[in-house]
């Protein structure tokens, strides 16, 4: 048996989630199907990291076994020729054995963006949130670095979420204005569920004027998801990427292109 690592980006609009459950619409089932066309046998794909309903990904990174003898080339084409126009391999590639695609991520990237204009816009639905009232991008960036560091995100994990410990290292977080659109780019180790989302429903009451720059810290400290604010809407969230050990020579991450300056 082989080992493979593909690059895919996706936008989880019309699915549920990436995770494979019996009759849901989910992406990992869609390219379990389109590989498994193409291998001529039944394969399972393991993902640097699950995204819940309407999340999109930039570059999700899966690995999976296969004793099929295909090119690189012909995993790429063949599989995307049976994959849906919302979903798209990047890159495939041959790894070692000993590559995993969870397990060896060093670092994992998301980017949440939110229009942030009056009325809606018929072509970001699905892509974008929406938020009407004006936002201070940089009273919410100003907030968002007293998350940076190894620290305990009690109040920003979803109560279903199963992982042993709250503690997770943000490395980078930046809050931006781009025209009619703000944006947060974060980075770290590994995130909790919902936490992204939890982060920017958070900031987004600074950058509301309904609480003060300091509350965010207020709210960290206090290890209780009551304290924060809301769950920002999946349509937002983009997976950019996780990044692994120069041993495994995969492609990096994108430069995220959405939106534009």
């Amino acid at each position: 048996m082989a080992r493979y690592a593909a690059g895919v980006e996706y936008l989880g609009a019309a699915y549920s989630g990436w995770q494979a459950l019996t009759g849901l619409h989910t992406i990992q089932a869609e390219l379990e199907r389109a590989l498994g066309r193409v291998a001529d046998h039944p394969l399972t794909v393991t993902a640097a990291g699950r995204t819940d309903a309407g999340v999109h990904a930039m570059q999700q990174v899966v690995h999976f076994d296969s004793d099929a003898v295909r090119s690189d080339y012909a995993w790429l084409l063949g599989t995307n020729s049976n994959l849906a126009a919302d979903v798209s391999l990047r890159w495939v590639q041959a790894v070692p054995i000993g590559f995993h695609a969870r397990h060896s991520a060093v670092e994992r990237s998301y980017r949440y963006v939110i229009h942030n204009r009056r009325a809606r816009s018929a072509l970001l639905g699905g892509r974008t949130a929406h938020w009407p009232r004006p936002l201070d991008a940089a009273a919410m960036h100003e907030a968002a670095q007293a998350l940076v560091g190894e620290l305990d995100f009690s109040s920003f994990r979803d109560s279903q979420c199963q992982s042993p410990t709250p503690m997770r290292n943000v490395r980078r977080i930046e809050v931006q204005r781009r025209g009619d659109f703000v944006v947060l780019d974060i980075a770290g180790n590994a995130f909790l569920h919902h936490m992204v989302r939890n982060i920017t429903g958070t900031l987004v009451e600074v950058g509301l004027g309904k609480q003060p720059v300091a509350w965010v810290a207020q709210v960290l400290a206090a290890r209780d998801r009551t304290k924060a604010g809301m769950t920002a809407p999946a349509e937002g969230l983009y997976f950019v990427g996780p990044q692994y050990p120069a041993e495994f020579a995969l492609p990096k991450p994108p430069q995220p292109w959405f939106p534009g300056a």
